[in-house]
């Protein structure tokens, strides 16, 4: 996409005025609303101080509010950094501190963490906008949508691809958790690339904003695509099957992108009609491996195709789908055009046809490294462009990719990444804990659950719901382990390496 004039926040123009963008809480906002909103919510930022670089964290829930947050605070030149709003308090201040947050927008569902957390760990905190409630010191939102307008390329006419525009934490391809640099090139290309393969979102879709937006998946293919698509997306704060379905049946929904567990609790749902999907046209999944026996399932009781993807956040996201394509299951489909992949030995070489080798992208998509961590971005970047998945894979003839293994330690849990290395320094932390080791476990809901293995300090009488509760004060809930087992020492090898493959 070269180095052009661009802005991300430019995907809500040029539609219709009077067509339906967003629906929250019951609450329609068209594109023309939409576009009006978001320039007030500019002109509010940049009465405030902000402006090009400085970064904004987004605690918000699936909503209105976040969908004029974000395109106001890339459309200023600023850069966006979503943040779980269910994240605990310490949490969230490491993430802010690791940002250089300059400002917060917090929303209901952050205020109880928010409310704990301790800005003199994160001095670089100028400004703190709320959606909800009282807070001594703050902007309330509102006051930011009684800005003067300002228009995108009014503020900043010479934002370019290369141009940092958002800040997401990903345990990925190098570790532990880390903001990785995504631009306004990476962004739009991807959902640029996404929108032409198959059968992509149209400007008559109504598309299920349920997956968080806070994860890369949420965030562009959902919100990106959608937006750019002209299409209508009813955001969700909380799933659950049943309110799920009234949604899809109440709103005409026609695209339902989802996660593997959400999938799994439809297709479980015993309550749900055989007619549940039927104005549904496209129905699709990634950010984890997708149960076989779930897509069966799904077909045999609703007549679904699931059309089944591969990405990640490095890539911003998408890299394959099955989308347009023929259905086979346990693939994740082809490669998307204009993105470049090879599959690699251990010494970096491409395999033979029909040999596993790891994933390597290339593509204006891929992300810029991530922050203040050149290190960590030579380990999955190579001085050519290709970004290391980490991710084992093999082609069949027609050049289908099927994933049959991970090459990092990387554990899954409803699509978001956990770095084990992560729960273990939580662990560590408790005086009663000599050693830890932690790995994923299969879990027929969530695809993968954290299971941890403690060796107890000696004269330490330790508790599992105890431990579990300590790192739930440290962690967001999916990180935080579901069993702990005590042992008497961990499995290594000669150079003391925990060998984890031993922990079952």
């Amino acid at each position: 996409m070269g180095a052009r004039a661009l802005n991300l926040a430019g995907i809500i123009d040029g539609h219709p005025a009077d067509a339906v963008a967003i629906i929250s809480r019951d609450r329609e906002t068209t594109y023309g609303e939409l576009r009006e909103q978001v320039a007030a919510a500019r002109g509010g930022l940049a009465g405030l101080g902000l402006g090009r670089g400085h970064r904004v964290a987004l605690l918000l829930g699936n909503g209105r509010q976040f969908v004029v947050s974000y395109l106001a605070v890339v459309g200023l030149g600023a850069v966006a950094v979503p943040l779980n709003p269910a994240s605990p308090a310490k949490e969230l201040e490491r993430e802010l501190a690791a940002v250089d947050a300059a400002a917060v927008i917090v929303g209901p569902a952050a205020m109880p963490s928010w409310r704990d957390v301790d800005l003199t760990v994160v001095p670089t905190v100028r400004r703190v906008i709320v959606g909800d409630g009282q807070l001594p010191g703050a902007t309330a939102f509102e006051q930011l949508l009684a800005g003067e307008p300002v228009a995108a390329f009014d503020v900043d006419p010479d934002i370019a691809a290369d141009d940092l525009a958002v800040l997401i934490f990903t345990s990925g391809t190098a570790g532990a958790p880390r903001p990785a640099m995504l631009s306004h090139g990476n962004l739009l290309s991807n959902i640029e690339q996404a929108s032409a393969s198959g059968s992509g979102m149209t400007s008559s879709d109504v598309v299920l904003g349920v997956l968080p937006m806070f994860h890369i998946f949420g965030l562009n293919v959902v919100l990106g695509i959608a937006l750019h698509a002209g299409a209508a997306l009813v955001l969700v704060e909380r799933f659950d099957p049943l309110t799920a379905l009234e949604t899809i049946r109440d709103r005409h929904v026609t695209v339902v992108p989802g996660a593997p567990p959400m999938w799994v609790a439809f297709s479980t749902f015993d309550d749900a009609p055989a007619d549940a999907f039927a104005a549904v046209r496209s129905a699709s999944t990634g950010a984890a491996k997708m149960p076989e026996e779930t897509i069966r399932r799904l077909a045999e009781r609703f007549g679904l195709v699931l059309q089944e993807g591969y990405g990640l956040t490095e890539a911003a996201l998408v890299v394959t789908s099955s989308r347009g394509l023929l259905i086979k299951i346990g693939s994740i489909g082809r490669v998307l055009d204009g993105i470049d992949v090879r599959l690699v030995d251990e010494s970096g070489e491409d395999v033979l046809a029909g040999d596993a080798g790891e994933i390597w992208v290339r593509g204006p998509n891929v992300f810029k490294g991530y922050l203040d961590d050149p290190e960590g971005t030579a380990r999955v970047l190579t001085a050519d462009g290709w970004l290391r998945t980490g991710d084992i894979a093999v082609t069949d003839e027609d050049g289908y990719l099927y994933l049959i293994d991970r090459a990092k330690d990387l554990i899954i849990v409803s699509g978001f990444n956990v770095y084990p290395k992560e729960v273990e320094d939580v662990l560590m932390e408790h005086p009663g804990v000599a050693e830890v080791g932690v790995i994923g476990v299969p879990h027929s809901h969530t695809g993968e659950a954290v299971k941890a293995f403690v060796v107890p300090a000696p004269g330490a009488h330790l508790d599992e719901d105890a431990l579990i509760s300590h790192c739930m004060e440290e962690l967001a809930r999916y990180k935080c382990p579901s069993t702990i087992v005590f042992i008497d020492q961990l499995p290594r090898n000669v150079n003391g390496k925990l060998l984890r493959r031993e922990l079952t």
